[in-house]
């Protein structure tokens, strides 16, 4: 029997006190990868996630089963006295405790970050808030909806003349703050093996999505230009935009350069628009760019977009479908690369989950189980790793601290 695939954060314990998304989606990353993650939730209430999105048969939501896999989940009241005083016992032999409290919440409770790091010298706390834990709007709320917004990616979400739309989805936040967030747990582990000390990760939820809007701030430095909203087109680049297809649905195609671009033209059977010709640069594309986006979207209208994909696909155009939710189900690249996982888990039977990413090839990470039921680890946190007796518990779970 050969030995199990060690995994890169084998060993590492995480104490999980984050609601929602954000920080659990965080946690969610380092236990794929091996951590062991104890979710902490507030007693008979649970975690929100719980209650947002589809309930399913088991009273669980699919969010909280697909992006609380792999943790186990203990209650406890933090805002009681003796719930900080046992989360304290958690950190002394924890590695990292991930919050998303508006800031100043945990300190509130006696849990602050120089309490804690008194507790545990090398303990590494992630902390997740709407704009993070300094600054004049520190203590306002926040969801991924603000983040979208106050980050600056709102605004470029829709049509030049109607108002800003969601850019996908109002979580894009969370799950990049999560991202960010487990990222800085590694930067952090990596910086304590030199030093020995831990620190602490702070992230506001605009934060990421500032980060990923490529030239926007150096070109309003440099030019005062103000991007604008542009519907799917992209700026300095063109033809680069979703197209429609004459089986009703749309195609991707991605020129980045004058080089694509002249091969498109090939495809398209007007070579003569590119070298040398009327479009040959991205400046001449640009000052018609409505032009040369309604010839494209004429030439993709005579097929389908099968046929348009293989015509691209031909001709080395960067191109792609436009997927709705049952097409990407179907297809054989994400099969072959199994990015769909899925999961049988007693209460709902089979559930298809998002996979894992990244993929390592040496040590894999692997979805053990899905979000888990509440308090379904409290004996494994209070008995075996606590050592709490059975009369402690008692008057712990009476006084619903746990």
């Amino acid at each position: 029997m050969s030995e199990p695939t060690p995994k890169p954060l084998d060993g590492v314990r995480v104490v999980d006190v984050s609601s929602f998304l954000a920080g659990p989606f965080c946690t969610t990353q380092l236990a794929e990868f091996g951590a062991e993650v104890f979710k902490l939730e507030l007693p008979v209430v649970g975690d929100p996630l719980r209650k947002f999105g589809s309930v399913t048969e088991c009273g669980e939501t699919l969010p909280w089963l697909s992006e609380c896999r792999n943790k186990k989940s203990a209650t406890l009241d933090l805002r009681k006295p003796e719930g900080a005083e046992l989360l304290k016992r958690m950190v002394r032999d924890a590695d990292v405790l991930v919050e998303n409290f508006q800031p100043g919440t945990m300190e509130k409770w006696g849990l602050g970050w120089e309490v804690l790091r008194e507790v545990n010298p090398r303990l590494i706390m992630v902390r997740i808030s709407g704009f993070g834990q300094t600054g004049p709007y520190r203590g306002r709320p926040g969801f991924g909806r603000i983040g979208n917004a106050f980050g600056g990616l709102s605004f470029l979400a829709g049509y030049p003349d109607r108002p800003p739309v969601t850019p996908g989805s109002a979580t894009i936040p969370d799950y990049l703050a999560g991202l960010y967030g487990a990222l800085g747990t590694l930067l952090a582990m990596q910086a304590r093996e030199k030093t020995g000390r831990g620190q602490v990760v702070d992230i506001g939820l605009y934060e990421p999505i500032f980060r990923i809007l490529d030239e926007l701030a150096p070109s309003f430095q440099l030019n005062g230009y103000i991007r604008q909203r542009m519907g799917p087109g992209t700026v300095n680049v063109v033809p680069h935009s979703h197209y429609p297809t004459q089986d009703g649905r749309w195609i991707a195609i991605a020129c980045t350069s004058d080089k694509i671009f002249s091969r498109l033209a090939e495809a398209m059977g007007v070579p003569e628009y590119a070298e040398g010709g009327k479009w040959e640069t991205l400046a001449q594309r640009e000052a018609e760019r409505a032009i040369v986006d309604e010839y494209v979207s004429d030439w993709t209208r005579t097929m389908t977009r099968d046929e348009a994909i293989a015509t691209c696909e031909k001709f080395q155009v960067p191109c792609g479908p436009v997927y709705a939710i049952d097409e990407i189900f179907e297809d054989p690249q994400y099969k072959a690369r199994e990015n769909i996982k899925w999961m049988k888990d007693p209460r709902v039977g089979e559930l298809a989950i998002p996979n894992l990413v990244p993929r390592l090839s040496e040590t894999p990470g692997e979805v053990k189980w899905l979000g888990p039921s509440m308090g379904a680890h409290n004996d494994e946190v209070y008995r075996d790793w606590l050592r709490l007796d059975d009369a402690e518990i008692e008057r712990l779970t009476s006084l619903r601290v746990i």
